[in-house]
Order: C-alpha cells, then structure tokens, then sequence
C-alpha cells in the first residue's frame, strides 16, 4: 500500500521502518536536514510538505508530539484531511484531548476520509519488535481494513469503542501508570525505613504480588531518579493532558488523582521535566 507519515520522529521513524521491511511504499515528511539524510539512507521516500507526503496515500499515520500539532496538520485548508484522497484513511497515534478525535472524524467525513482514534502503549523498542499497544476508537469496519498495516507493529491491536475512546483509554492508562510510579517511590522511602536498598527491593518485589509494569520500567532503570531523569517530560505531559480532560469532563480523579498530586509524584517525577538541560 501506499503510506504517508507526518511526524517521522522516536516513534514514528520505527513505524516507518516497519511498513516499509512489511513492503509497503512509505513516504515520510522531513523538513530537517539531518532528517532528510536520515531517511534517505533508510530508504525511504521523503517530502516537504504535509500535502505532498499525504496526497497519494491510502493511509497516512500521524506521529507527532502535541494535540495542537495534530490539529495544525490534519485540519484546515493546508492540512492532510483536505490533501487525502476521498476513501483513503487517517490513524491518529498522538496522544492528544478526546475532543481532537472527535474534530477529525467530523472533518475526515467532509472530505470522504476515514478517521481512526489509535492511541497507543509502549516505545520505540516495542515497535522494533512489533508489541506496541493501540487502543482504536473509530469505526470498527475501518478497523478491520487496515489491521494489517497496524499488525506489522503493534499487537495487541484492541478496538475499544467510538472516537475518543482511543485516547480516554490512553489517559486512564497514563495516569495509573505515573501514579503507580509514585507508589514506587514511596514504596522505595518505606523499604529504606526498614534498612532495605533501593536496588534489592526492586528486584526482589518485581517477583512478588506487589508487581506492576512501572515498577518493572522502574527496576530496569535502576532507579527512581533514573527513570524519571529519563521519562520526565512525558509523564509530565501526560499528567497535564489528564487534569485537563479530566476537568473539562468534571471528571473526579479520585484516589489517583491524590497520588499524582503527592510530594513523591511532583518532586520526584514531574519536577525533573521542569529543570532546564544543562548547556
């Protein structure tokens, strides 16, 4: 098939690879030199501009970082949505506000394009190894068209409801995930209480009732401070984008929203994506 990506970045540059080893024809957007290189010698085909990269496709994947970058290239008269051909079809993998999923799927039906909601779990290495998550919220047919494209390298591949479930799931899973990180690090304080090392009680409750997948990524790390040093600016993205639909929803937060504004998330997780790299 014919595929556009725009945001060929840590996350979609693997994607890329991916569809393109599964002997796909991909065409990537790079603006940047060093990306333009990059991808040439990868092999893949390159272009300049959103509309160039999606006007032939039969699906085009967007990757990029924020919800206003979603909507700055999807939507309006220079966006994807209105460069695509009429039944080609748009996934969205950015985590971004609900209401963004909703927004496409009402603009992608103007122009006859099919819209996904494909929020996803996991990183670079997951794609490498085709198990990165996606949550689909969207059209259960259009699911079942492009499975395919989306099991070169994600699996599970799980359809959970309309547009926007995609990403409620996603925020639901993000902030368990930064408040069981925080229940590590509290759980770290209480075992240096009781004369236990942080690296001996991590790798020995990975193996106990107590496990989980952040404490997994915590004991991998080595530490809380290493991991957070490491997962800082997504988790404090991710934390915002919960409070911030969460409030728009009147949703309560409840226990987990205790957790992320505790001493142990906010200090120890959160702060370090505030603290400016050193020159």
């Amino acid at each position: 098939m014919r595929i556009g990506l725009v945001g060929a970045g840590r996350m979609g540059r693997p994607m890329a690879s991916r569809l393109m080893a599964a002997g796909h024809d991909v065409t990537v957007l790079t603006r940047r030199p060093q990306a333009r290189e990059a991808a040439a010698a990868d092999g893949l085909t390159r272009s300049g501009t959103v509309a160039e990269t999606v006007r032939d496709a039969d699906v085009v994947f967007v990757v990029v970082l924020t919800d206003e970058q979603v909507r700055s290239v999807c939507l309006g008269p220079e966006g994807a949505l209105a460069a695509m051909r009429p039944g080609a079809t748009l996934v969205q993998h950015t985590t971004s506000d609900p209401a963004t999923a909703r927004l496409l799927v009402e603009a992608g039906a103007e122009h006859g394009i099919r819209v996904l909601d494909a929020a996803l779990s996991g990183g670079p290495h997951d794609i490498a190894a085709g198990r990165l998550t996606l949550w689909i919220g969207g059209d259960e047919s259009v699911l079942d068209d492009v499975r395919p494209l989306l099991a070169t390298y994600a699996s599970p591949v799980l359809w959970v409801g309309p547009p926007g479930n995609g990403q409620r799931v996603k925020l639901v899973n993000n902030a368990l995930f930064v408040a069981q990180v925080g229940l590590v690090i509290d759980a770290v304080r209480l075992a240096g209480s009781l004369g236990i090392e942080e690296r001996t009680v991590l790798d020995a409750v990975r193996h106990g009732s107590g496990a989980s997948r952040a404490l997994d990524v915590v004991a991998r790390g080595g530490s809380v401070a290493a991991v957070a040093e490491r997962l800082a600016d997504l988790m404090s993205k991710d934390v915002a984008v919960v409070r911030e639909v969460a409030r728009g929803a009147g949703a309560d937060l409840g226990i987990i929203g205790a957790v992320l504004a505790s001493d142990a998330v906010e200090k120890q997780v959160l702060e370090p994506a505030a603290v400016p790299e050193k020159p």
